[in-house]
């Protein structure tokens, strides 16, 4: 339990020297949502992205099961409903130009002012869908 903050800091920390280390050597952005559209246009100059989102894929179970000093709750959400919320978060960041690691990690640390607007939207959204479903309609 006290290693707990540990674990959010490193997280932080790696997640700034990929993004910083990606701009710096490559001139890219690391927004997870241009990266997957990169990375399914099977260009051979892209082959970098499916790297980068497998190394995504293999740190979080690596950190699932090897690292996490307990389980990941799991919670039951219907299929349909899960693939629809993953369309609308896809549509999302086409609207928005980029998602929130794009915007957030790499546009604030630009002093991006359209990356600073989005996230202010972003966050904004968020608070109003929490408001809304735990204190309003009571869901949990």
């Amino acid at each position: 339990m006290l290693m707990e903050w540990w674990y959010g800091l490193f997280g932080g920390i790696l997640i700034g020297l990929s993004a910083t280390l990606l701009l710096a050597f490559n001139g890219r952005i690391t927004g997870i949502s241009g990266m997957v559209n990169g990375a399914i246009t099977f260009a051979a100059a892209e082959s970098w992205r499916w790297l980068f989102l497998l190394g995504l894929v293999a740190g979080g179970l690596i950190y699932e099961y090897a690292l996490a000093p307990q389980p990941t709750p799991t919670y039951a959400f219907a299929p349909a409903t899960m693939v629809v919320a993953g369309l609308l978060v896809g549509f999302g960041t086409r609207m928005g130009n980029g998602c929130t690691s794009g915007h957030g990690v790499c546009g604030l640390g630009r002093l991006s002012g359209r990356s600073l607007v989005a996230v202010l939207t972003f966050m904004a959204a968020g608070i109003v869908t929490v408001f809304i479903t735990r204190h309003l309609l009571g869901w949990v």
